[in-house]
């Protein structure tokens, strides 16, 4: 089964954003929160962008099949679901803002 399938069974529907990022996390990882207030924040401002939080405890059957072996783990998927980048390890606001801004239209004004 491909990462499509398996992060459709998690309930993520990446038709619906430009650019929809699905973050796995474990419930005591400093390195996730802060990744989540950044995926938040840039999440604020481009519209085009959806965000879903994954509990890698929770969903141990999708953490294999995916080969997620840290958290946070991030998957960026296209509109069609293809995985276009997956990083490990917390990223600086700044490198997400690339990445997102490369995939999303439509941001709003602000700095990133």
């Amino acid at each position: 089964m491909g990462a499509a399938e398996v992060l459709e069974r998690l309930g993520v529907r990446p038709a619906d954003a430009d650019l929809t990022v699905v973050q796995f996390s474990t419930a005591f990882c400093g390195p996730c929160r802060a990744t989540k207030a950044r995926l938040d924040r840039l999440q604020a401002t481009r519209p085009g962008l959806a965000t879903v939080h994954v509990d890698a405890e929770s969903h141990l059957d999708a953490v294999r099949e995916l080969g997620v072996r840290r958290t946070p783990e991030l998957f960026y998927l296209d509109r069609e679901g293809r995985v276009v980048h997956r990083s490990s390890g917390a990223p600086p606001l700044e490198e997400l803002a690339v990445l997102v801004d490369a995939h999303v239209g439509g941001r709003i004004g602000g700095s990133s």
